[in-house]
């Protein structure tokens, strides 16, 4: 089955650059993993959350604002696919994640197909 990953950071929180994250042993042993065992179908790391625009429509009008759309105490940093046997894996290897293993949190969602 394939899950996404997002990948939550704190507000406030430390924001590596991704030249940081490719010199973290605890990000560059734990993308080692993923890609030996092949799980990792895509992803990417986002821009901080004050880089976001959000849009919504209401009538005819389209409403922009910065910055993300709910207030919150973490935001999205980034989302990982992941193809695995079951929720019970996707779990577990979120739960090695440093983003979750440092603070912030890993939603796992499934993807319909």
């Amino acid at each position: 089955m394939k899950y996404v990953m997002f990948i939550c950071t704190p507000v406030g929180g430390e924001e590596l650059s991704p030249e940081e994250i490719a010199h973290d042993p605890r990000f560059t042993s734990y993308i080692d993993e993923v890609r030996t065992r092949g799980v990792v179908k895509g992803g990417a790391r986002l821009r901080p959350a004050t880089d976001a625009t959000t849009v919504r429509v209401q009538g005819d009008e389209v409403l922009l604002s910065d910055g993300p759309f709910v207030e919150s105490k973490e935001y999205v940093a980034g989302f990982d696919i992941v193809e695995v046997a079951d929720l019970d894996e996707a779990i577990a290897l979120a739960s090695r994640h440093p983003a979750a293993l440092g603070g912030g949190s890993v939603e796992v969602r499934p993807v319909w197909e």
